[in-house]
């Protein structure tokens, strides 16, 4: 029988990870089906915005969703690069490394950039939605729904 070498499992596991997170991401959902609505659903639907705060709030997301589609792309591109690089070597080296820290960098960015509209979403709010929308993020960050 022949031994697998300890590159081709380190291949194998990493272009897992890859494909899992590139799919997690893909899919546009952080919360599973059955956790409490969405962010965007609570926004919308529970949080009785005024025409002004909802326009507002129409607007930030706009301005989010290209941003996100953007980040998106750099995720599938740096996920293409590490299975060209996978491909291409058969082995972890610098090609994989680097394409390793490109989709963390990706992914880093587009953490940040939903962080910050977040947080562009609250000073919409009055105190008491506010307070009801941080609970929310909370329970999302922590999976802690009621």
């Amino acid at each position: 029988m022949r031994r697998i070498s300890r590159g081709a499992v380190l291949t194998v596991v990493l272009a897992l990870l890859a494909g899992a997170a590139g799919g997690w991401l893909g899919s546009g959902r952080f919360l599973a089906s059955r956790s409490p609505p969405s962010l965007h659903e609570m926004v919308h639907h529970d949080l009785k915005l005024t025409a002004a705060q909802d326009r507002q709030i129409d607007a930030l997301e706009q301005d989010f969703a290209v941003r996100r589609r953007a980040r998106e792309a750099e995720l599938r591109a740096a996920n293409a690069q590490l299975a060209a690089a996978i491909q291409a070597r058969h082995a972890y080296g610098p090609e994989v490394e680097a394409a390793v820290e490109r989709f963390h960098a990706a992914m880093g960015a587009l953490q940040l950039e939903t962080v910050q509209h977040v947080l562009a979403m609250r000073k919409v709010l009055t105190p008491e939605q506010a307070a009801r929308f941080d609970r929310r993020v909370s329970e999302a960050l922590t999976n802690e729904a009621p």
